[in-house]
């Protein structure tokens, strides 16, 4: 296409974007200088987004409040949640939107041309020409309002923003990573925090939040990128005819300053909440930062990416060895971001004490000196740009679009040089750079450049706080309490007024003359056919054969079946360990090495395969995961059973390490995803595989390894029998089996190596070499389980509900309709009740077919009133009416999910799932014709299975002290987590 006849637009660059498979354009729109960025190619996983350079010059947290706001109705689409109504009523395959410090994203994607194109529309209405213009209580909503019902009520900040941040800002891990870039640009609007300090959002007026908008959200401070298989001059014509031409050009003054250099590095404190019962002794997070360059340095951010790889990121790096040898920190690791304008590098060390702040600094210091001196390990080098150029040319992003990414990357140059903006989607030529200046001084020049020589940097001191959250909490209240003592008595009345009129406009629903003006399919437009399996069964061996652009998708698995109900905690810390211990021929960094320099990764894993309708049994494996060239594929087979078998577990020190590293990254991921680890432990009381899943990996497996951690001298030698006992257990010949996902050549391969780890197992003599391959797992017995309802306190502003029940028990079936109503309590009930209405970040629910019901709730500044809401959900399925356009809007919603695309190495693992689980064609085909066909009707049907379930009243809350303290009455224990 020649993109520079278009008269709307001019042409300004075209490149061959080889990495990609893609060719790139940049244009210009005449009228307003938007700019529009087009990466054409074979991808019918289209994307569109439009970027706004939005800096904020506060922390009142407008920008975020603004990307919210947007997306609660428009011009064209007037209903007040289209967003909403989009997820309910597309086939989208990502639909979000993001704020960033200097930058707010609207992305979307989709394979369908007709839903691709009505998500484009509503978002660019939605972004040019909100309704919050016309609605002040939009704002109210979704940033912050003052809550009264009667005068004698207290006083209430609530908004959905403020309760998000709320949450954001009880993370240490959110502070340190917010106060080390206030430490490093105070001159710079990276200086103040773009998603809001709940101290300070309550200061953003209505007209300040206007007045952004009007300032940033036009064409001329717009970056459009589409990216996909698509009409792109058709897509062009749109964006000019239905938006831009409707406006002039503007001077918008969004551009993004540098912060001038230190001449010296800076130090910084800053205090984070912890429970009354967090000890305060090795609690401290020290970081140590420099500031490297510009972002739109691709080869300088590649080779800092390498560095922060081997200096800190492989098992045995060496910074974070001598960090941990000397006995700061029991977890340190590292970090380098360059999506912002000047990247930054960070090393941080996590529970340690303020006062090793010096010696923190002097280790590094040192350190890095003897790095620069002595040299660095080439095949740590070799190891980390192998690693990232495998990932790159992969672009396996799961689930996601791998467009979606790229237009993410993109703006790590475009947004702060237009000159070259497709620099991130060119990256193998920066990784043949960095291979040659492998065994040159290249590296360690950058070390001394850019952080012993570099006075631009900071440490910052992240100190624990008992009682910080609640104090907070408590000034808060006390902040309101004597605003509310100056209020007059007409202006306590119209806070009330206006929170009627705020919880009016909240419960009333979009007309359906509103609602009608939002583009949807139709259910004729849904596809009736179901993605196949694909399950090659040659004994212990079963392939799946799907496209994987030459490359070799491996799992190595063995059963769980031999395992004991107190085994499954050591097999969590035992996953961890393989690959982190030294072994019979490598040293534990030298085999991370070996691995990332010849394959694209090996990790382990725990699978597990709940049966399906009457056989519900549990079979699980220990997985070995592979990605590798074929060429690899014998060395992949060969480092996996050195791994396996060789493994030194009774390295007490090492082991000392791991379960440091463990205690500290799992208790950072239970607090982050709290809404998970609350789902998984509620269920965990009475569904086998989320025992599993809570013991290996939950909060069952975190305070076990939280009692290994501070018993340590004790517990070792107990702790490495049992380790390596559980590992005898498993590796037996009987229980091994195959999954391969590749080209179907390299099968015999496969097949002979898979007969050469046989042998090496345990009891391969007796074992049967060529058995049917679905039947290797056995069903795990002896699971005892029981209903616990906890509340866990943690310093947190916010709740992570979960209550969940089985609706199996008593025979109730699952059919496609749950599938259907996933959508409708994620999406309506819940969405209305407790997001829209009690200001929580988040909410959902989860069906499955083993009969499980549970509803959770994320960032929730409620508990109790949200377990009430759930547990009105019966009541309000039985008496749910919608009329045919709504209903066909959440089919379409459901069938959406349903058709997430896949990437080939997850097409191999669902079809092998299957297998095991023995999920059949037949069962997804009925579901999804129950899908395809399900009527209000169905769902009404549903009520009583949802009751059942409820009645199981399996309960678990994570969340602020205070607030499990005072509905202590709902739990059988409450402790800190």
């Amino acid at each position: 296409m020649n993109y520079d006849k278009l008269p709307q637009y001019e042409l300004i660059s075209t490149e061959n974007l080889e990495d990609i498979a893609s060719k790139g354009y940049l244009l210009r729109h005449k009228k307003t200088g938007a700019r529009i960025m087009l990466i054409e190619n074979e991808d019918d996983n289209k994307v569109f987004n439009i970027v706004f350079r939005t800096p904020p010059a506060n922390s009142t947290g407008v920008a975020h409040i603004t990307e919210h706001t947007v997306l609660c109705g428009s011009r064209k689409f007037p209903s007040k949640d289209p967003f909403v109504e989009l997820v309910k009523g597309s086939l989208n395959t990502f639909l979000n939107a993001m704020t960033y410090p200097d930058k707010t994203m609207y992305p979307v994607a989709s394979c369908n041309d007709k839903d691709f194109r009505n998500l484009m529309d509503v978002y660019l209405d939605a972004v040019f020409y909100p309704n919050t213009y016309k609605n002040e209580l939009i704002f109210r909503q979704e940033g912050w309002h003052l809550e009264m019902e009667n005068p004698e009520d207290e006083l209430v900040l609530n908004g959905v923003v403020y309760n998000e941040m709320k949450g954001a800002f009880s993370s240490p891990d959110d502070v340190l990573g917010r106060k080390i870039m206030n430490s490093l640009f105070p001159d710079t609007t990276y200086s103040v925090e773009s998603g809001g300090d709940p101290e300070k959002i309550p200061d953003l007026t209505y007209e300040e939040f206007l007045n952004f908008h009007r300032k940033f959200y036009h064409p001329s401070n717009s970056y459009i990128f589409l990216y996909g298989k698509m009409d792109f001059e058709e897509r062009l014509n749109f964006l000019d005819s239905e938006y831009l031409s409707h406006f002039d050009k503007r001077d918008v003054d969004s551009e993004i300053a540098l912060q001038k250099p230190f001449a010296a590095e800076v130090t910084a404190a800053e205090p984070y909440p912890v429970g009354e019962s967090d000890p305060l002794e090795d609690n401290t997070y020290l970081s140590w930062n420099r500031v490297i360059g510009e972002s739109t340095d691709t080869k300088l951010a590649n080779a800092f990416a390498v560095l922060s790889y081997v200096l800190l990121e492989t098992p045995g790096a060496p910074l974070k060895m001598a960090l941990l040898d000397s006995g700061i920190g029991k977890d340190v690791y590292g970090s380098y971001d360059s999506s912002t304008r000047q990247p930054v590098f960070s090393v941080i060390a996590k529970n340690a004490n303020a006062d090793e702040q010096g010696q923190f600094e002097k280790i590094i210091n040192e350190k890095l000196s003897e790095i620069v001196r002595d040299g660095i390990d080439p095949k740590a080098l070799e190891a980390a740009v192998n690693s990232m150029e495998f990932r790159f040319r992969e672009a396996d992003y799961g689930g996601f679009p791998k467009g979606l990414f790229y237009s993410i990357d993109v703006f790590d140059s475009w947004l702060y040089d237009e000159k070259d903006p497709f620099r991130y989607l060119r990256q193998i030529d920066d990784y043949a750079f960095l291979r040659e200046k492998i065994g040159t001084d290249f590296y360690t020049e950058l070390i001394r450049r850019y952080l012993l020589d570099n006075a631009h940097g900071s440490v910052v001191v992240l100190t624990p706080s008992r009682g910080m959250a609640a104090q907070m909490e408590e000034e808060t209240r006390k902040k309101l309490a004597a605003q509310k003592a100056t209020l007059s008595e007409k202006e306590i009345q119209d806070i009330i007024k206006e929170t009627k009129a705020l919880r009016a406009f909240q419960e009333t629903p979009s007309t359906q003359e509103e609602l009608q003006k939002i583009p949807m399919l139709t259910r004729k437009d849904l596809g009736t056919e179901v993605k196949p399996f694909s399950n090659i069964v040659s004994g212990r061996v079963v392939s799946h054969d799907f496209q994987t652009n030459g490359i070799a998708y491996i799992t190595i698995s063995f059963d769980l079946s031999p395992l004991t109900q107190e085994d499954f905690p050591y097999l969590g810390l035992l996953r961890a360990a393989l690959g982190e211990v030294d072994t019979e021929h490598y040293s534990y960094s030298d085999l991370s090495n070996e691995i990332n320099r010849r394959t694209g990764g090996i990790s382990t894993s725990i699978g597990l395969y709940p049966g399906q309708e009457r056989d519900l049994s549990l079979k699980g494996a220990l997985e070995v995961q592979i990605a590798t060239l074929p060429e690899e594929i014998p060395f992949a087979f060969d480092i996996t059973k050195e791994m396996l078998f060789t493994s030194k577990l009774d390295d007490k020190k090492r082991l000392k390490e791991i379960l440091q590293k463990q205690k500290s990254r799992v208790y950072m991921r239970l607090n982050s995803a709290g809404h998970v680890t609350a789902l998984t432990r509620a269920m965990s009381y009475f569904d086998e595989g989320k025992y599993v899943e809570d013991a290996t990996g939950g909060i069952g497996y975190y305070e076990k390894i939280a009692y290994l951690d501070e018993h340590f001298e004790t517990e070792a030698d107990r702790l490495i029998a049992d380790l390596q006992g559980i590992l005898g257990k498993i590796l037996r010949a009987d229980g091994l089996l195959v999954s391969y996902t590749g080209d179907q050549k390299h099968l015999p391969q496969i097949r002979s190596l898979t007969d050469s780890l046989f042998d090496s197992c345990a009891g391969a003599d007796t074992a049967e070499r060529e058995p049917a391959a679905e039947n290797v797992l056995r069903p795990i017995i002896g699971l005892k389980l029981s209903k616990k309802n906890e509340g866990f306190e943690t310093p947190s502003k916010v709740q992570y509900d979960a209550l969940a029940g089985n609706f199996a028990k008593n025979g109730g079936k699952f059919t496609g309709a749950f599938r259907v109503l996933k959508v409708i309590m994620s999406y309506d009930y819940l969405w209305t009740n407790i997001r829209v209405v009690g200001g929580a970040y988040g909410c959902g629910a989860v069906f499955s077919r083993t009969g499980n019901a549970a509803f959770f709730t994320y960032r929730d500044p409620h508990l109790k009133e949200s377990i009430e809401i759930f547990r009105k959900v019966p009541e309000y399925l039985r008496s749910f009416t919608v009329d045919e356009r709504d209903m066909t809007k959440y089919v379409i919603g459901t069938v959406s999910d349903m058709d997430t695309p896949m990437t080939p190495r997850v097409e191999g693992t669902r079809s092998m799932s299957a297998l095991l689980s023995g999920l059949t064609l037949d069962t997804l085909k009925r579901e999804r014709n129950e899908v395809l066909t399900c009527t209000e009707e169905d769902i009404r049907d549903l009520a009583d299975r949802v009751e059942d379930a409820l009645s199981d009243d399996s309960l678990c809350v994570i969340g602020g002290e205070d607030k499990v303290a005072s509905e202590k009455e709902l739990f059988d224990s409450v402790r800190a987590l």
